[in-house]
């Protein structure tokens, strides 16, 4: 069987290019990862108006989801730009809502997805984990940005009334908060631990493809960069060892993507698990390859580079690390 996008992503994927490389979005990660979320908010809003944020939510709350083979195009590219935000939380929150809606319980969808779908409120998520629901919250991304905080512990879904202090991460733009306990109990029962694990897996898929854009981005700029910068008289690309480094970076990125699309298609634990640690993997050798070629200036934040190479290893281990990943890939295969 032969798995190739069809005109019409082609074409939405190049829509989305075009808006984000005319956007300025280096701007919009400095003001995020500074006191200005106001750029980011404003991209984020043409993200909607493009229909991204409708990719997770179902026809019946103003969507056209779920598609997330689409989606999946639309989070490379969001990589590629390196677009601030609790992106792939609000498609989780979507995602989950729908899902508790279609297991009989419509009433956060009701009230939550329509202004999601929309663009006009952004959404944050957190899963405790099942060893300790009642204590155990961990972070959620950008929860002093993202218009609502959602939390899910064992089978209920709360609101969080707010935040406690904001960390930042490895990726400034990535700000880290834990969800304040109590708040409004919006679901309770089996569903929602059900609806969670759904959330789990578009999460993964949407930070997988934005890893992947990540990493294209660095591979492009590292090229650029090889071509230009001289050695000897001579530009570095031609030497054989930067030939090879960008080569085995194209190759690991250029084998992720067909995991990633195939696991948007199967959306299967196993599939989705192994396009994850492919794809993450693939974007933090993207980020090391372009930070040695580049020398002491990849290190500098003045230069733009660093806000794709700071992403990559956060995306790599966000909604799933390496080994969580391979062990889940184990377990679908034993």
């Amino acid at each position: 069987m032969t798995f190739l996008p069809t005109d019409e992503q082609r074409a939405f994927a190049r829509s989305l290019d075009a808006m984000l490389t005319a956007a300025d979005t280096p701007a919009a990660v400095r003001a995020w990862a500074g006191d200005d979320p106001g750029p980011g908010r404003a991209l984020w809003g043409r993200l909607a108006e493009a229909g991204v944020c409708a990719l997770a939510v179902p026809e019946e709350y103003e969507g056209v989801g779920p598609l997330p083979v689409e989606l999946t195009h639309a989070f490379v590219e969001s990589g590629r730009h390196a677009v601030p935000g609790p992106v792939v939380e609000t498609v989780a929150a979507a995602v989950l809502l729908g899902e508790l809606a279609r297991l009989g319980d419509p009433g956060p969808a009701k009230r939550l997805l329509p202004a999601l779908s929309a663009g006009e409120r952004t959404a944050t998520l957190a899963i405790a984990g099942t060893e300790d629901v009642r204590h155990a919250v961990p972070y959620a991304l950008d929860a002093d940005r993202a218009d609502t905080v959602l939390v899910v512990r064992g089978e209920e879904l709360w609101r969080a009334p707010g935040h406690g202090p904001v960390r930042v991460s490895a990726d400034p733009a990535r700000r880290l908060a834990r969800p304040a306990p109590g708040g409004e109990l919006l679901a309770e029962g089996p569903a929602v631990a059900v609806a969670a694990g759904q959330a789990r897996r578009w999460a993964m898929l949407a930070t997988a493809a934005q890893s992947l854009g990540v990493g294209l981005a660095l591979l492009d700029r590292t090229v650029a960069y090889a071509r230009q910068r001289t050695q000897f008289g001579t530009p570095i690309g031609a030497f054989q060892a930067v030939k090879h480094r960008l080569a085995d970076t194209l190759l690991a990125l250029e084998f992720a993507r067909p995991l990633l699309f195939g696991a948007a298609v199967t959306m299967t634990d196993g599939d989705l698990a192994a396009a994850k640690v492919t794809a993450g993997e693939a974007g933090y050798t993207a980020a090391r390859t372009a930070l040695q070629i580049h020398g002491a200036i990849g290190y500098t934040e003045e230069l733009d580079l660093s806000l794709w190479l700071r992403k990559a290893r956060p995306l790599r281990d966000a909604w799933g690390d390496p080994a969580a990943c391979r062990a889940a890939v184990l377990t679908a295969h034993s």
